[in-house]
């Protein structure tokens, strides 16, 4: 099993916080030949629809000493599980979930945004103190 993110609790916690029961810490799925482990599986029932959310977050620090190379390597992984999800669980939704210092240093540049608008990256931004989810792009 790989090793948790920096920041994995931090997100997990945030989640929580807004209504969302962590179902698999990690997701572990099957396929192709291949084990996945996606960080965190979540979901949540919606009173107004009386439906039930399914999500997967995929958890990023972007700490290390290249943003682009993290990102890129973020990028394939996500297309991965977002693959395997839909071969095994196609109605979880995967996010990836970004720190909020780099998507304000680094998710608002034009690469960055095109990148995410060509593969549909959903992805949520969180703000490490004081454990929250600050914005959702689906």
């Amino acid at each position: 099993m790989p090793a948790k993110d920096l920041f994995h609790d931090t997100v997990k916690n945030a989640l929580i916080k807004e209504g969302w029961i962590i179902t698999n810490d990690p997701l572990f799925l099957q396929y192709g030949g291949f084990d996945s482990y996606i960080d965190l599986g979540a979901e949540q029932i919606v009173a107004a629809e009386k439906a039930e959310q399914k999500i997967a977050v995929e958890i990023k620090s972007f700490i290390g000493k290249s943003f682009i190379y993290e990102f890129h390597q973020a990028i394939g992984q996500f297309i991965h599980y977002r693959l395997v999800l839909k071969n095994k669980e196609p109605q979880r939704i995967l996010y990836m979930a970004i720190p909020d210092d780099s998507y304000q240093a680094y998710f608002t540049l034009p690469l960055t945004i095109e990148l995410i608008e060509t593969y549909q990256i959903k992805y949520l931004v969180y703000d490490i103190e004081p454990e929250n989810i600050i914005k959702w792009q689906t």
